[in-house]
């Protein structure tokens, strides 16, 4: 059996210099980006079990947002700024054979995090998701969906 590790990068935020990079915080645009990602994770009916965010206001709050709709708690984690491939690992042997976990974090760590468990190379967008399958150390990109393919899955959901 594999896993999935789900990685969501934070909706668009603040430019920076408005306020410290940790604080930045999302703008309108990416309060909606967050929501519609959650909205289509739950309309796809394969929601991730645990969620790990990065501590940042942008990531804090996108992870949230998207948690609405899955109905989760989401857990803060300091691996998710600078995430590295093993500690992506890590964060996803808290499942079991079979489940999900979705990560919310920043650029460039998870295309990088992407290209070291899949060998693809990713343009991660703000507010998009990509899907790595494990089985073992093997990795496989099986899903990049970008936020307006997001919110197409998640207005159908709705009609």
């Amino acid at each position: 059996m594999s896993r999935q590790l789900w990685l969501l990068r934070h909706g668009e935020a603040e430019p920076h210099g408005v306020r410290s990079d940790p604080e930045r915080r999302l703008t309108a645009r990416g309060e909606e980006q967050a929501r519609a990602a959650g909205a289509a994770l739950a309309a796809l009916d394969t929601p991730p079990m645990l969620v790990f965010t990065s501590p940042k206001v942008r990531a804090r709050d996108t992870a949230a947002l998207a948690c609405e709709s899955l109905q989760l708690d989401p857990v803060v984690h300091d691996a998710v700024v600078g995430l590295e491939a093993d500690e992506a690992l890590a964060l996803l042997a808290a499942v079991s054979d079979g489940e999900r976990v979705m990560l919310v974090g920043h650029e460039p760590d998870f295309s990088q995090v992407v290209a070291d468990l899949t060998g693809a190379r990713i343009d991660m967008k703000k507010g998009g998701i990509a899907v790595i399958k494990l089985d073992g150390s093997r990795g496989e990109l099986v899903a990049l969906l970008r936020p307006r393919e997001l919110r197409a899955i998640a207005d159908d959901a709705t009609s």
